[in-house]
């Protein structure tokens, strides 16, 4: 009897679809035309990424020229605060961002205070949310730029992204949003949002991995990250890659096609999972908001008591693929810096449990983990000195 396999791990990569695969094909062994090159043959791939960049721009309602191909969504966001820094050093050195943001933004800003920038980074509630009141004080006669994502990776939250956009644009200050978990999930409007520059990601919509882009707005200059050919009207260097750029646009315009759709029973299964963990296990609690201004199709949880990393590998026994906010990949013994940055203690926040669900996911494999869960909570508890020092804390031993 094969193994079941349950895959609750959307937010962290998903799989590409068959129909963007089919597009896909063609420019890997029939199409493959340098699209720099002067001749005739290298016309259809000139085409083909010319209607990816219009699908892209129309998701986030951008204009076509602004849509610049990168490697990933990491890249965008390192090319968005590197760029924007080096252009506008002579304005200013000071950069605001979040506590909880990815790495891709943490790690740049990191970068950039060891070469001369002052970078900001705020803190949020304990639902993870950011004060636009909070942005607005931190703006100064030197702030170039503010960063602050558009979802979070790990508890879903939905910052006011229209609101602190607002903010930046009175105040004469660029805007970026790393919109990586967002796009293909929830409504995006650059002009609307007043969004100078925008990240995304490929893999995170069902497009293949490796390709991502970034929204500069049109009039805004940045300095290269990437340097060498003229590729991407000179602003990124290296030759095309024509097939997950093909993929990309494909992906997209099926996701923003379906999101509505999608995003509604994603929201439903996700409450009937919220629901359930919280009836089946005490002493359980849920991070990020408990309403609309949360990812669809995003859970987090935290049970007192035990470790995220043991909980991940019985699930994995289970065949119930999920991620935890601590560090298991890493050397650190430090949980996660968004679980830690809403306020929970770090014993709390090393028993956490994120499951993201996405296209493939069914009612049925939300069964299967409201039936498996709990009782791996239940042995692992039993297990745990920190479960019965809570229970005797709280007069229940």
């Amino acid at each position: 009897m094969s193994k079941k396999r349950v895959y609750m791990d959307y937010a962290a990569t998903t799989y590409t679809r068959s129909e963007v695969v089919e597009e896909m094909l063609p420019y890997f062994t029939e199409e493959f035309g340098n699209p720099s090159s002067l001749y005739s043959f290298s016309d259809n791939t000139k085409k083909a990424i010319d209607i990816a960049r219009e699908r892209v721009a129309k998701a986030i309602n951008a204009e076509k020229d602004e849509i610049y191909f990168t490697g990933g969504g990491s890249e965008a966001d390192n090319w968005a605060l590197k760029g924007i820094a080096l252009s506008r050093k002579n304005k200013g050195n000071h950069i605001i961002t979040t506590e909880i943001e990815h790495h891709a933004i943490l790690h740049t800003g990191k970068f950039l205070e060891k070469n001369g920038f002052e970078v900001t980074y705020l803190p949020v509630d304990e639902e993870g949310f950011v004060s636009v009141e909070d942005v607005k004080k931190a703006i100064t006669e030197k702030t170039i730029l503010v960063s602050i994502m558009f979802a979070n990776n790990e508890i879903g939250t939905i910052e006011p992204i229209k609101e602190i956009g607002k903010v930046c644009r009175e105040k004469k200050v660029l805007f970026h949003t790393d919109a990586v978990q967002a796009v293909g999930h929830v409504d995006i409007d650059v002009k609307d949002m007043n969004i100078d520059l925008l990240s995304l990601a490929g893999h995170k919509f069902y497009g293949p991995k490796g390709i991502g882009a970034l929204y500069i707005r049109r009039g805004i200059k940045i300095e290269n990250l990437i340097h060498g050919g003229a590729q991407e009207r000179g602003r990124r260097a290296s030759t095309e890659n024509i097939a997950s750029i093909v993929g990309i646009g494909k992906a997209i315009e099926l996701a923003i096609g379906e999101m509505d759709v999608e995003s509604k029973r994603l929201k439903n299964l996700r409450e009937k999972l919220v629901n359930g963990i919280m009836e089946k296990i005490p002493h359980t609690k849920l991070n990020g908001p408990s309403d609309d201004r949360r990812l669809p199709g995003n859970l987090d949880v935290s049970f007192i008591g035990i470790e995220g990393e043991t909980l991940l590998l019985d699930l994995d026994f289970a065949g119930i693929y999920a991620s935890t906010g601590s560090a298991c990949a890493s050397a650190s013994l430090d949980p996660s810096h968004v679980l830690l940055a809403i306020g929970l203690p770090h014993e709390t926040a090393h028993g956490s449990l994120r499951l993201t669900l996405g296209a493939k996911t069914t009612e049925e494999e939300v069964d299967y983990v409201l039936e498996t869960l709990p009782e791996i909570v239940r042995k692992r508890r039993e297990m745990s000195p920190l479960w019965e020092d809570f229970l005797k804390e709280k007069g229940e031993r």
